[in-house]
């Protein structure tokens, strides 16, 4: 778990330098780089975007494509 999230650190600092105050920017630009990253394909979701691995998690809990806690 530490690994994939130090991989989502360093995507955000893609945008946004270490030690940089997120207060001086706007929820419309925070929402912008979410939606960026989203959107990204991932080698660990099977070549598919964070955004589609939740579509098939939410409207198809029968076979989901990421590990559960379930």
């Amino acid at each position: 778990m530490a690994v994939r999230i130090e991989r989502e650190h360093g995507l955000l600092r893609q945008y946004f330098p270490k030690g940089t105050d997120l207060s001086v920017h706007t929820p419309e630009r925070l929402l912008e780089v979410a939606t960026e990253l989203n959107a990204r394909p991932r080698k660990t979701l099977g070549g598919i975007t964070p955004a589609q691995a939740m579509q098939c998690l939410l409207f198809d809990p029968k076979e989901p494509i990421v590990a559960t806690t379930a």
